[in-house]
This record gives C-alpha cells, sequence and structure tokens, in this order.
C-alpha cells in the first residue's frame, strides 16, 4: 500500500515537474513585453546666451568707445527652421556723439527662416529674415532705430550674407535702402576645440560716400565645455576719420585686438 502511494505521489511530482517545465518553456519562448516607446523630441527649441565683451564691434565699429561690454539674447527655433529671438547689449555711442542724449542700450529683434537644400548632391544652407535694431532712449530726431532685412547661402564653414536697411541707416539723414554685405568663415581645427574665425564685409551708405567702409576679422574661439566659450581676435576698417570720430576724438573704426568670454544655455 505504500509502495502504491509513493508511486502515485512519484507520478504526481512527476507530472507537476513536466507542467512546470512547459509552462517556463512557454515563457521563455514568449517575447518579452516591448520597452515602453520613447517620447518624440520636441519641435521646438529655446535658448539663451550671455557674454562679457572688451569692447562692442559692430560690422567693425566700436559701439561702445572702446570699452567693454554686457550682451545676451534668447531665441526661439522651430524645427521647420522658422525662428525669432532678441539680442541686446550695453552702447555708449549714441551719448558719444551727442552728450545731450541718453540711449545706454541697444535692443535687436529679429525673425526669419533657416534651414538646408540640397543641389548637384552638395548641402548647402541659407537664411532668410528681418532684423529690427531698437535704441530707448532720449533724443531727437532722425532717430537710429533701422530695419533691416537680410538673406545669406552657404556651404561647410563658409557663409555668404547680404543686407539691406529699409530705413534710414542708424540715424544717418538720406540713408535709405543702406546695403552691407559679408562673407564669413568659421573653421573647425580638430585641435583643442578651436574653431578659426575669418570675415570681411562692406557697409555701403547711400548717398555718402565717406561714411562706406570696409572692415575684417580674423581670430579664434575655444569650445571650454559646458557652453562656455573664449574668443579672441583683430577687428579692422578703413573707416574715415572725417566720419566715423566721435566727440572723444576716437575713429570708432580703429584697428583692434578683442576679447569675449561667453556662455550658451
Amino acid at each position: 500500500m505504500k509502495k502504491l502511494a509513493l508511486a502515485v505521489s512519484a507520478v504526481v511530482l512527476c507530472s507537476s515537474a513536466a507542467t512546470a517545465f512547459a509552462q517556463t518553456a512557454t515563457d521563455a519562448a514568449a517575447p518579452a513585453p516591448a520597452a515602453a516607446a520613447a517620447e518624440p523630441a520636441s519641435p521646438h527649441t529655446f535658448t539663451a546666451n550671455v557674454a562679457l565683451v572688451s569692447d562692442y564691434r559692430y560690422r567693425g565699429l566700436s559701439q561702445s568707445n572702446r570699452r567693454p561690454a554686457i550682451q545676451g539674447g534668447f531665441d526661439y527655433a522651430h524645427e521647420s527652421g522658422f525662428y525669432i529671438g532678441n539680442w541686446n547689449s550695453s552702447i555708449s555711442w549714441i551719448s558719444d556723439a551727442d552728450k545731450s542724449v541718453s540711449a545706454p542700450i541697444e535692443m535687436d529683434f529679429y525673425g526669419g527662416f533657416k534651414n538646408t537644400f540640397k543641389a548637384s548632391d552638395l548641402e548647402f544652407n541659407y537664411d532668410v529674415g528681418v532684423l529690427q535694431y531698437f535704441y530707448p532712449g532720449g533724443y531727437s530726431q532722425p532717430r537710429p532705430y533701422t530695419t533691416e532685412i537680410y538673406a545669406g547661402i552657404g556651404y561647410g564653414p563658409v557663409f555668404l550674407k547680404y543686407s539691406q536697411a529699409l530705413t534710414n541707416l542708424f540715424g544717418i539723414a538720406n540713408s535709405q535702402y543702406s546695403s552691407y554685405i559679408d562673407l564669413s568663415v568659421n573653421y573647425p581645427l580638430n585641435v583643442w576645440d578651436l574653431t578659426l574665425n575669418a570675415h570681411v564685409g562692406y557697409q555701403n551708405v547711400q548717398h555718402i560716400s565717406a561714411a562706406s567702409y570696409l572692415d575684417w576679422k580674423l581670430g579664434i574661439t575655444k569650445d571650454l565645455g559646458k557652453g562656455f566659450a573664449v574668443a579672441v581676435a583683430y577687428i579692422g576698417t578703413n573707416a574715415k576719420d572725417s566720419f566715423y570720430t566721435n566727440s572723444y576724438n576716437h575713429n570708432v573704426g580703429n584697428n583692434t585686438g578683442w576679447v569675449s568670454l561667453s556662455k550658451t544655455f
């Protein structure tokens, strides 16, 4: 009787083990649950930047009378290529020209569209938009507010851009439709995270040949990581003393060394 009971127990155990083994084999053969789908990347990008510069140079001309300036801005970009932004800098050039005027800041507002396209298996990038320079402060006519449209095209590290003023240019009377063309190169050197920066531009001031000039820049940018960068450059122009000498007897287009420290967020 005990032998029969043991035999029955053995059969039950074997049957249970076989069932468990079969279940395990089935579980092993079943595909694992699919991993949770990753959230799609946002089509929206928001960035900010801040910089301290030894001299605010715009198209080769000092906007801060050869003194340091603090700068910063905010940008929004959509994956389609649309973007808008605001950039600001401390300035003194308006009051340097007229001490009765108070205009300590430049505020730029811009929007446009940038993207890439292919031609003959080469990929080009382009940028078109509109830019408003605004100078809050108290002064009489002509005001320096300026509106420009621009268009640019590039290949690799090279970019060519054309800008045209729809208004008078920075308060210069009868200068509507003045233009600026510049060619820039930002070439990664693949050593120490350095980038070579080179630029040449020509500012044409409509109807005033003495105000037109050539400017250039040659420098190096060092990526410090975590959004920080430091840049050094030599900047120069052939701006004429007769037009670009301020009330401090400084030609604001004189050649100079330049340095900046920036942070992008």
